[in-house]
């Protein structure tokens, strides 16, 4: 029982969130890159001192997940007296070693004293263009091994008490092809986890270490009491979904819900691949977390506690569970897999909570080469928006990130064609058929970027390119996400995943992606409804006609 005030409570538990975005805004506004500056693809957090979750600003929806597993593994390598100290700063990425997602997810994380103990960490984590490895931008679809995929850190002092560590900054300049845009995007990181761990120290100094201590236990308590409340409303029972994935692997999960926590199982599923697709367990957690969120308490604050009443069953050596030496460089689109089965899995039971299927797919976008302007090296990095499914009472949101990317923002068209070498001639709703319902999908879009020079390249990863969005309640499925690169003498080609695709002046990179699933029967759409579809470009006059059996 909490011998705080409660006041005094939620001025603390309010200033670790302020402080969370205090910490976002400061590496936004400071970082080098345009997919942290404008994608915002990143995000900060505080933690307790033993790691788990305290407060997050916005961003990411799944790095969320991540910085507590980075800290715990930090702590877990430097366990002896003085290996932590005031004013280090520590820097992981590897998957394998409590960096979750991918090499180029790069995590800093920092320690914070009063009274002479820790009492918690702040932390963030940003992609950074590329960490060496086979090809620019540090992500091959080809990619065997994670040591093709570019530099490891497995939690690695940075900063010590306060000094750089030469060593490892020259470790980190020789390991990138864009040094210039490593170090601004390093020293964003590191000025914000500063800035983290001073207001901290700050709070801690106005109430007191056991004050600040006491309080963070008691929100961690109220995390798992919302949760377990909110298991109070979801049908108890076990639960199954198994699901074909473009590859023709067949994916499965068993969902358990009780009154006392929710068990989802995967188990069941496939080996390890050989290629770039792999998750590690911590990743796979996240995806779970980013699940049971969503169907337990979503507008609710998120932090250690929240999770307590969730287990994830893996089996080690499984796609869901990868070991040493798996490549990891598109985990995300697994990651995606795993969040959507779980839901869908939990969809038909849950009646009128949640949508159809969504485009699913981080989309991720990678295209390189020399600037014709500037002559330096570019790589353009950009998760795509897509379309989300129908649900009772509306339609589904268009153009807008997947459940992983959450509060991001896609590129805006002038900072892409000044920073990379290319022009952007389309970005429009996918006029595509698919998402057909009472309430349809929301619609992906089209985007052609058009190559500047000779020897570009392009790299994406693509899921549900062959399954598409799953409809809901007699609702039809949406539409596949894929790429067409459509060449300067007119031929094309379709893609969903490739690796360092040349490319020459003036071809067509052209993205598509899908629409979300259709909600209830299509025949029950207001005619209103069809026409304003027509009259937005959701939809044709020609299917107008033809789904709907309406003229516009």
């Amino acid at each position: 029982m909490s011998h705080i005030d409660i006041f005094t409570l939620e001025i603390i538990q309010n200033s670790l969130q302020a402080i969370a975005d205090e910490m976002f805004a400061a590496m936004r506004k400071t970082a080098m890159s345009p997919i942290i500056y404008e994608v915002l693809d990143m995000g900060t957090g505080i933690t307790d001192a033993h790691g788990e979750i305290a407060s997050s600003g916005s961003g990411i929806p799944a790095f969320v997940g991540v910085l507590d597993k980075a800290v715990k593994q930090i702590l877990a390598g430097h366990s002896q007296p003085g290996e932590i100290e005031p004013g280090d700063i520590f820097i992981t990425n590897d998957p394998h070693s409590g960096g979750v997602t991918h090499l180029n997810d790069v995590v800093l994380a920092m320690p914070v004293f009063a009274d002479g103990r820790l009492i918690a960490w702040t932390a963030n984590i940003a992609h950074w263009n590329d960490v060496g490895g086979a090809v620019p931008g540090s992500l091959s679809t080809n990619a065997t091994d994670i040591f093709q995929e570019g530099l490891r850190l497995a939690s690695v002092k940075l900063i010590s008490k306060g000094k750089p560590i030469r060593s490892v900054m020259q470790i980190l300049h020789a390991n990138t092809r864009m040094p210039d845009f490593m170090e601004g995007d390093l020293w964003a990181g590191i000025a914000a986890a500063r800035s983290g761990a001073t207001r901290l120290a700050e709070l801690a100094g106005k109430y007191s270490a056991a004050v600040f201590l006491e309080a963070m236990n008691d929100f961690m308590n109220l995390g798992e009491k919302v949760s377990l409340k909110a298991l109070q409303n979801a049908p108890r029972g076990r639960f199954a979904m198994q699901e074909p994935q473009d590859d023709g692997q067949i994916f499965k999960v068993t969902v358990e819900i009780t009154e006392a926590g929710m068990t989802v199982d995967l188990r069941d599923n496939p080996d390890q691949a050989q290629g770039p697709t792999n998750l590690s367990r911590d990743g796979t957690i996240v995806a779970a977390q980013m699940a049971f969120k969503a169907v337990t308490a979503p507008q609710a604050a998120t932090n250690g506690g929240t999770f307590r009443p969730l287990t994830v069953l893996t089996r080690p050596g499984s796609l869901f569970d990868a070991r040493v030496p798996a490549a990891e460089g598109f985990y995300f689109e697994n990651l995606m897999r795993v969040y959507d089965l779980i839901l869908r899995c939990l969809a038909a039971h849950l009646p009128g909570r949640l949508p159809a299927g969504n485009f699913a797919s981080v989309c991720a976008t990678i295209i390189g080469g020399m600037h014709p302007d500037t002559g330096r090296l570019f790589t353009l990095v950009e998760p795509e928006i897509g379309g989300w499914g129908g649900e009772a009472g509306r339609d589904g949101n268009s153009a807008m990130y997947s459940g992983l990317h959450g509060e991001t923002y896609n590129c805006p068209v002038e900072v892409c064609e000044a920073r990379y070498g290319l022009y952007v001639d389309r970005m429009e709703f996918n006029d595509e058929p698919g998402g057909h319902g009472k309430y349809r999908g929301g619609r992906g879009i089209r985007l052609d970027y058009r190559v500047r020079s000779d020897g570009t390249f392009l790299t994406c990863g693509y899921t549900r390119s062959k399954v598409p969005p799953w409809g809901l309640e007699g609702g039809a499925d949406g539409s596949p996400n894929y790429v067409e690169v459509v060449r300067k003498d007119g031929s094309s080609e379709r893609y969903s995943m490739v690796s360092g695709l040349t490319l020459g002046r003036d071809d067509v990179i052209r993205v598509r992606t899908g629409s979300g699933g259709g909600y209830g029967d299509p025949a029950e759409r207001s005619r209103a409804a069809v026409v304003e579809d027509v009259r937005n470009g959701y939809l044709s006059a020609e299917l107008a006609e033809k789904i709907y059996g309406v003229r516009a």
